[in-house]
């Protein structure tokens, strides 16, 4: 199997891709991002994009692939409804657009989140409401919605938001205990291999809440 993985900078994106590389079922792993990540692997090949509104020009890059793994993206805290739209959707949108195109047969994991709903009064989960509602539109041959709640991260993968980091250094001697709490919280191996799993078929659902991520990817 060959991935496409967006948003490997990020603490969820840089956990999958160290589950993709050690999988032995993928062949071939192509991040996206504004930067690479300062790894370096046989199967492993880094694309610099800036332009997360338009991917035509790199439409021969994202060529050949059975799956994308789509784990860009941001904490709304601080943002405007229009910001934050525009990354969870626009940008997902414009990269959807350009996959499908060239790979139609291409399974599509996406990074959502705990809460997700349409009608919520809460402005991230409306709009990664949008974001699942518009990647089914899309056409791809299966979309898989990850819904996780709390995350640890493990295997170097650390997050980008500096409060974040305080609450995961004060609750580092808990984090064995946290992770039997399956309904609430999940680390960065579960979830990465959840959803490379999920691209091989094995979800059962294609909206998959804490629990069934942790299921999964156990």
């Amino acid at each position: 199997m060959k991935v496409v993985l967006f948003g490997a900078t990020g603490m969820i994106g840089y956990g999958t891709l160290l589950e993709c590389l050690d999988d032995p079922d993928i062949e071939k792993v192509l991040t996206v991002g504004r930067r690479k990540v300062d790894i370096e692997h046989a199967k492993l090949e880094q694309h610099e994009h800036d332009d997360f509104t338009d991917f035509s020009s790199i439409a021969d890059v994202l060529t050949g692939y059975d799956a994308c793994l789509w784990c860009l993206g941001i904490s709304s805290s601080g943002m405007s409804e229009e910001k934050y739209r525009r990354i969870t959707v626009d940008f997902t949108l414009a990269a959807a657009e350009v996959l499908k195109a060239q790979n139609p047969s291409m399974v599509v994991c996406f990074i959502s989140g705990a809460g997700t709903n349409r009608d919520s009064r809460q402005m991230w989960a409306r709009v990664k409401a949008e974001a699942e509602d518009k990647l089914a539109e899309v056409g791809f041959e299966a979309v898989y919605n990850f819904r996780p709640a709390g995350i640890i991260p493990e295997r170097g993968a650390r997050s980008g938001v500096a409060s974040y980091r305080a609450v995961y250094a004060l609750t580092a001697p808990f984090h064995g205990l946290l992770k039997g709490w399956k309904t609430y919280v999940t680390s960065t191996p579960q979830l990465g291999r959840a959803m490379i799993r999920a691209a091989r078929g094995e979800a059962k659902k294609t909206t998959l809440e804490n629990i069934d991520i942790c299921a999964l990817g156990a």
